[in-house]
């Protein structure tokens, strides 16, 4: 059963839409994150037009992280405190973002970057937290206990000025790595239509300190708002929203999320860690063999182009 993307101008299997959004909701829920990183390579590989993957799939995100985000809510294990100030950074990365996303795509260099930023961020950051994950399984493995750290030592993060306490999170930090934090996942969200969740997960757990259990659904929650201020701001500036694209994504998104956070609150934090970041290097890797191999079609004619 064929369906007519209006925006994307090509039609599309609608059962293959509707497994995409599901499992990208499914993997959102499960590890508080975003989907964007899926959701975006996804509809590119099915020759879905970069432009319109980027700005469609952080429509996606903000169904999947609601539904995701209103659970731990329920559970609580989201800290609205923390979630409000990573959005004030978010919002600002957002505006400066949707500007360098309108003049990547004037000088026609859009699609080339959004590939080679999936391959440099999902490389580096699934290399980085598979390998802390294998070392924390093997520590646990073997009954080995985590290096205390000693006393009066501190992060270097902690030392920074402007202090405030997230009682949530239990935790008494400088809001100036919280905002540049989510002032950077805001330009990412509107550059590569991710949520960021896979960057401000990890950061969230290894540099600000933050317990894993609060960590995922404060990342669902500052996800949410800038991922629905881009997708507007996108919509008007650069018409690049499919609606009918978009609402097939998040009717099976929402529902994939609920069962993923049930899958996820029966894993330990180690194991979440090391599935993302086996996850993170494959959709890496894939693009980045997208890049090297030579396609089948050497040249290409576009009609109508601009």
């Amino acid at each position: 059963m064929t369906i007519y993307l209006p925006i994307a101008e090509l039609s599309v299997n609608i059962f293959i839409i509707l497994g995409m959004g599901a499992a990208v909701g499914f993997l959102s829920g499960m590890f508080g994150v975003g989907g964007g990183f899926l959701i975006t390579p996804l509809l590119i590989f099915y020759n879905i037009p970069p432009v319109v993957a980027v700005a469609t799939g952080a429509n996606q995100v903000v169904a999947s992280s609601i539904s995701g985000a209103i659970t731990h809510f329920r559970r609580g294990t989201l800290d609205v405190k923390l979630g409000t100030v990573l959005l004030v950074g978010g919002l600002t990365g957002a505006t400066v973002g949707i500007w360098i996303f309108s003049l990547l795509r004037q000088i026609g260099q859009l699609d080339l970057i959004i590939s080679l930023l999936y391959v440099i961020f999902l490389g580096t950051v699934g290399g980085l937290m598979l390998l802390e994950s294998i070392n924390a399984l093997r520590r646990a493995a073997k009954n080995v206990p985590p290096t205390p750290r000693r006393p009066g030592h501190h992060h270097w993060v902690h030392k920074l000025p402007l202090k405030m306490r997230f009682k949530k999170s239990k935790i008494f930090l400088s809001v100036i790595p919280v905002v540049a934090l989510g002032f950077g996942i805001g330009i990412l969200t509107s550059v590569m239509g991710v949520g960021g969740g896979f960057i401000m997960v990890p950061a969230m757990i290894y540099l600000l300190r933050i317990p894993t259990n609060v960590v995922v659904g404060t990342s669902l929650f500052q996800i949410i708002f800038v991922t629905a201020y881009t997708t507007v701001v996108q919509a008007a500036t650069n018409f690049s929203v499919d609606i009918v694209l978009a609402f097939i994504l998040m009717i099976a998104g929402v529902v994939g999320a609920q069962y993923g956070v049930r899958v996820g609150q029966k894993l330990r934090g180690e194991q979440l860690r090391a599935l993302l970041g086996l996850l993170v290097l494959a959709v890496g890797l894939r693009l980045a063999v997208a890049l090297i191999v030579t396609p089948a079609d050497v040249y290409s004619v576009v009609m109508g182009a601009k």
